[in-house]
């Protein structure tokens, strides 16, 4: 079964750099569903994640399949 996993984009001028959403504990953010990781993302990045649903900027919030690593999000704008 797939898990999901949070990344943000901190550099709005380097699309190559993602970083993955930690708890506070320091802990990677790992979901069972991605609509609780879904959920999740917006609920800590409201503002990036409404802006890209309005397509107002890049896009600087993804939810991955961690393994095998598959951006789902990149998958789905196909």
């Amino acid at each position: 079964m797939p898990t999901y996993k949070l990344q943000v984009q901190d550099d709005e001028t380097n699309a190559a750099i993602w970083h993955d959403v930690k708890s506070e504990h320091g802990s990677i953010l790992v979901f069972q569903d991605e609509n609780q990781a879904r959920a999740k993302l917006e609920e800590l990045f409201p503002i990036l994640v409404k802006m890209e649903r309005f397509a107002s900027g890049p896009k600087r919030t993804r939810v991955i399949i961690e393994n095998p690593y598959q951006d789902i999000d990149a998958e789905k704008e196909k």
